[in-house]
């Protein structure tokens, strides 16, 4: 298998055939396994979408991600991280949090940034 392709290409019928998506639900019997989960209307591409969004949030870059879903476009790419856009707000709750915590254990007011000279 060549490198960056999607991995779902590896599922087979046998005899080395691609499993072919009109086939999936029947051979696998996907819909009786995710109605006894409790899940009914999950779909199998919905567990390729969960895997992008948190390779996204957890920092992967357009080649990255690209490499992962097995594209040559960014387009898609640039969706999921457009997607996780809400994880500037948590990065910059951090950042105030560790200057708070700085400013808390030295003499300082908590959130003042004293220039260094």
């Amino acid at each position: 298998m060549r490198r960056g392709r999607s991995w779902g290409a590896r599922l087979h019928r046998g005899q080395g055939r691609a499993l072919r998506r009109s086939g999936f639900n029947t051979r696998t019997r996907w819909m009786d396994i995710v109605k006894d989960m409790g899940l009914p209307g999950l779909h199998f591409h919905d567990l390729r979408h969960t895997g992008n969004m948190l390779a996204a949030e957890s920092g992967a870059g357009l080649k990255d991600l690209m490499a992962r879903m097995g594209h040559d476009n960014v387009r898609a790419a640039m969706i999921y991280q457009h997607a996780v856009r809400g994880a500037d707000t948590t990065i910059t709750d951090a950042i105030d949090r560790q200057i708070n915590d700085r400013d808390d254990d030295e003499d300082g007011a908590a959130g003042t940034l004293t220039p260094v000279s």
